[in-house]
């Protein structure tokens, strides 16, 4: 099946807030950090079932080497994330976006 991606505002906006905060911390970490995000977004891409559902029909992808998850759900042929969310923020803030 073929998967479209879509992004829930919040989302899009947590990635870019997290993206500012690496960049000032460190040149170029802001960028590592964008690129995992579209890495680990191809990778749900390819394979969306890989990682198992969770109670409330979402499914969750560490990023790695960042303190920070995406959170997805499916939706018929779409590929709708969620949340953009770091590690140590309360685990269900973003529930109520869906």
């Amino acid at each position: 099946m073929i998967y479209f991606l879509e992004f829930v505002s919040e989302a899009l906006e947590e990635a870019e807030e997290a993206t500012r905060y690496y960049q000032e911390i460190q040149l170029g970490l802001g960028v590592r950090f964008r690129e995992e995000v579209e890495a680990t977004t191809q990778a749900i891409m390819a394979q969306p079932l890989l990682w198992r559902e969770r109670n409330g029909g979402f499914r969750r992808v560490n990023l790695p080497g960042f303190p920070f998850y995406i959170s997805y759900f499916l939706r018929d042929n779409k590929i709708l994330i969620a949340a953009i969310a770091h590690s140590s923020r309360h685990p269900n803030y973003w529930k109520k976006r869906i």
